[in-house]
């Protein structure tokens, strides 16, 4: 039997994302989150992974690559998993290939510096799109412009609202990444 994937998670906020993935990779002989790594002390999700006594880093300065580095250790794969942070140059190279985001939007659309949380919704239901969703690709160096890994899609209802919206993507969310993370840590391993 083969030795589990080593996840580490990058967060800055409540972590739901977060909470899901531990839960489905809980008992998994493929992946296992190993570390979560906030750029925010206060982030909810760091008492999430407390709570599943996941070691947590906090970092001082989420520009600095050797102190990210540092702290991802020997992870094997990288989430970005509501993390607001450019991720360094250095780390995006080390990781190539092996770093993950999720965005709340069907990228290339509605992506990019400042498109997170309602932003993004609100964006969407001012185009007139008929559809959004969740995407998952792989980190480069600009924000949500690496390849495209895995869509979910769901539908924009008449009388949306950022709101309504956005808990339908968040549940596309929860069912995406953990699958890619299983898909993605069968092919490594």
């Amino acid at each position: 039997m083969t030795t589990p994937v080593r996840v580490a998670v990058l967060v800055s906020g409540g972590g739901t994302n977060l909470q899901t993935l531990l839960d489905q990779l809980r008992n998994s002989p493929v992946a296992r989150v190993v570390r979560v790594i906030s750029n925010r002390p206060d982030a909810a999700a760091l008492q999430r992974a407390r709570r599943a006594d996941i070691p947590t880093t906090v970092l001082r300065d989420a520009s600095d690559a050797q102190e990210l580095l540092a702290a991802l250790g020997d992870a094997h794969l990288v989430v970005l998993a509501g993390y607001l942070k450019l991720v360094p140059g250095a780390v995006v190279s080390r990781f190539r290939g092996r770093m993950i985001n999720i965005h709340p939007a069907l990228l290339p659309d509605f992506g990019g510096l400042g498109m997170y949380g309602h932003r993004v919704h609100e964006a969407v239901l001012a185009s007139g799109a008929k559809e959004s969703g969740a995407t998952v690709h792989f980190v480069d160096e600009a924000f949500d412009r690496g390849a495209i890994i895995a869509q979910e899609r769901v539908p924009v209802l008449k009388g949306d609202t950022p709101e309504t919206l956005a808990a339908r993507v968040l549940a596309a969310e929860h069912a995406l990444l953990p699958r890619v993370v299983l898909e993605l840590a069968r092919r490594m391993s």
